[in-house]
């Protein structure tokens, strides 16, 4: 039974890394093979939580890549399946920290691309990411996901850069290894004028992680003042 249970450690830990290169190279052709897996373990499992959590997850990344790639109907595909199953997790394990955030994420992702549903979106995302926040203050991801939103929300309704900003720097504190916290924090640092220190950000988080595809352009297209 131990050796067992062993065995599908080493599975999903490998997928997780599987999916965690796809996503640092644009391989969206992966990333898309990966969730059709995902989706077939979740029907196999119905009642494992894990499974849907995998699956959101992997959708999660492929409506980033999307993103990125300016493919606004595959963001939109992948939201609304990852959406689906991340529900499915945190109705199954409400006490879940890293449940909600990739819920709060999923809903973040949706509202650009949703644009009649996506004030409803807004408020689901927010209300998730401050539920992973009270079960577990010390989660560095959560404080990048409550950023990305504050980033995306405009300073009249209480984001902006600078708010955005402060969440990055509280999951920098938290995990100094977090490429995300400083890939992020580069952002808002650039769409706040500063346009030095925001390359030092994206040059931080490829340090921590030289594969990031999007890091390096975004250090490309940052002018150094």
């Amino acid at each position: 039974m131990k050796l067992l249970w062993m065995a599908a450690a080493v599975a999903v830990t490998g997928w997780a890394a599987d999916a965690d290169s796809a996503r640092d190279r644009q391989d969206r052709a992966r990333l898309e093979q990966l969730a059709v897996q995902a989706a077939a373990a979740e029907q196999k499992t119905p009642d494992d939580a894990a499974a849907h959590y995998r699956a959101a997850l992997v959708y999660s990344y492929l409506a980033e890549i999307s993103q990125e790639l300016h493919d606004k109907a595959a963001v939109k595909r992948a939201c609304e399946s990852g959406i689906h199953a991340a529900e499915r997790a945190v109705a199954m394990k409400p006490d879940s920290s890293e449940y909600h955030r990739l819920l709060g994420t999923l809903y973040g992702q949706i509202v650009p691309v949703n644009v009649l549903a996506g004030l409803g979106y807004g408020k689901k995302s927010q209300d998730e990411v401050a539920k992973a926040i009270a079960l577990d203050p010390k989660s560095s991801a959560a404080y990048v996901t409550r950023g990305v939103g504050n980033y995306y929300l405009p300073a009249g309704f209480g984001g902006g850069p600078d708010v955005a900003m402060r969440d990055f720097q509280k999951a920098i504190e938290l995990n100094p290894k977090s490429d995300e916290a400083y890939l992020w924090l580069g952002l808002a640092m650039r769409r706040a004028n500063r346009n030095e220190e925001a390359r030092k950000a994206f040059a931080k988080s490829l340090e921590l992680n030289p594969n990031r595809v999007w890091t390096k352009q975004q250090l490309d297209k940052t002018p150094p003042s």
